[in-house]
């Protein structure tokens, strides 16, 4: 009489599958969801005051905006992990680099991500203009070619002033065009504090990677101007990001609502300014995401009013 030994709890599939949930959640960064959300904000508290907002182009709207910038993430990760440039990082974990799931996978979620975003494009595209095709594409290729291709401009110091113009101009400006058929200069002074604020959000990122950057041949404005005059360039987009939101405060007095946001920025501005390196400067980049959610909410709530 043979015995046959016991089988095991089914539990390890069960395991797999919390640990592929767990690595989406860090390939997508939904902790810098803010650097989506205060553009978004700011430019439905626009589009709101010059009229009744249309909830099916609203939604259109996040759903481009959120399936590019998820699917940019998991395409930075994917080609700055096969490079090897996140292989010593001081930062969060990186799925290709941490060996979590393999460059194909995470090629795979970005693909569908950009899917969507294509999908809700091409939806607003037929619903108001077909120019708004022509932004699909221009985020689309924004979005792979910061760190992907043969010659990604992110390595050559240009991320800034892409997040400047992606997450500030287009992320407000696109969204008010949906909704009102126009571009109005309140929606293109709106986008600038946004978009300082997350080249903010940038800066303190690269500040923290400047030596292991650097040493991967990732060439980022940080590493070019290095860390003292970094940490400056922070302050003055913090600074920045104050002054030109309230430069309609004469005529539109809500617009001071922001300063509710000053206290929020004395944390990671001291933490960057008094020197923190390496994984010292995580706390400010969770700091300066706080900020910008509160900044963005406040500076749509006056716009909106």
């Amino acid at each position: 009489m043979s015995l046959q030994r016991p089988q095991r709890p089914q539990r390890p599939q069960r395991s797999r599958r919390r640990g592929a949930l767990h690595d989406w959640v860090i390939g997508a960064r939904l902790k810098t969801l803010p650097v989506s959300y205060a553009p978004l904000a700011v430019a439905l508290a626009v589009a709101h005051a010059d009229g009744p907002l249309d909830p099916a182009r609203a939604v259109l709207s996040v759903v481009l905006v959120l399936g590019f910038v998820l699917g940019t993430n998991f395409f930075n990760d994917y080609s700055d992990g096969i490079r090897g440039t996140d292989d010593h990082r001081e930062g969060p974990t990186r799925v290709v680099a941490s060996g979590r799931a393999t460059p194909r996978q995470v090629f795979r979620h970005g693909a569908v991500l950009y899917g969507i975003g294509a999908l809700a494009g091409i939806a607003l595209a037929v619903l108001v203009s077909w120019w708004m095709l022509a932004v699909t594409v221009l985020i689309a290729l924004g979005g792979w070619f910061y760190t992907g291709g043969s010659r990604p401009y992110g390595y050559r110091g240009l991320g800034e002033i892409s997040i400047f113009l992606y997450h500030g101009v287009v992320f407000v400006c696109a969204p008010v065009y949906v909704q009102t058929g126009h571009v109005s200069a309140t929606a293109l002074l709106a986008s600038v504090p946004v978009g300082l604020l997350a080249c903010a959000l940038l800066t303190t990122n690269n500040l923290r990677d400047i030596p292991t950057d650097a040493a991967a041949g990732k060439i980022t404005l940080a590493v070019r101007m290095g860390a003292p005059r970094t940490r400056l360039f922070y302050l003055g987009c913090v600074a920045g990001a104050f002054v030109t939101a309230l430069l309609p405060a004469g005529s539109h007095p809500w617009t001071l609502l922001v300063l509710g946001a000053l206290p929020f920025a004395v944390p990671p501005a001291r933490r960057v300014l008094g020197g923190a390196a390496g994984r010292a400067l995580i706390p400010a980049l969770e700091q300066t995401c706080l900020l910008l959610l509160v900044f963005g909410t406040l500076q749509a709530i006056g716009v909106a009013l």
